[in-house]
């Protein structure tokens, strides 16, 4: 099972293994149907620290749906501390993040490793955790 813990607009989810394929938010253990961001903002922490072995998949994915239509989000991505991306998603419903697996496995550590994402919308927005998803491994 996951570890995950909800404070104050972070969500932090510590995986115990590798999940391969498509993982919604709710199978990570985001139990709400729809989960409100704080003020707009949100920040996720995936950490990877208990995987021995980090095999990612071919083009590592975040997708994430939110109930709001809004005009303009900005993503960012950090792994081990290290900027990996930085975006402005324009107008709609949701976003794809893709990631490089190549930069991911260049700033791997031994033993702590966390993607962090974060998300400023211009408004409060409610996140569909059923069709929001990770696909980080293969």
């Amino acid at each position: 099972m996951n570890q995950i813990d909800i404070n104050q607009g972070e969500v932090y989810i510590k995986f115990d293994s590798p999940k391969t394929g498509k993982t919604s938010f709710k199978q990570l253990g985001l139990k709400n149907d729809h989960y409100k961001t704080e003020g707009g903002f949100l920040r996720m922490v995936f950490d990877f620290e208990g995987i021995a072995e980090l095999d990612y998949y071919r083009v590592p994915t975040i997708e994430v749906e939110y109930e709001e239509e809004v005009p303009e989000t900005h993503w960012q991505c950090d792994f081990n501390g290290e900027t990996i991306l930085d975006k402005t998603d324009h107008y709609g419903h949701s976003t794809i993040i893709l990631l490089d697996r190549k930069k991911l496995s260049l700033l791997e550590h031994h033993h702590e490793n966390q993607l962090v994402l974060h998300a400023e919308f211009p408004q409060e927005v409610h996140i569909k955790t059923n069709a929001s998803f990770v696909n980080f491994f293969k």
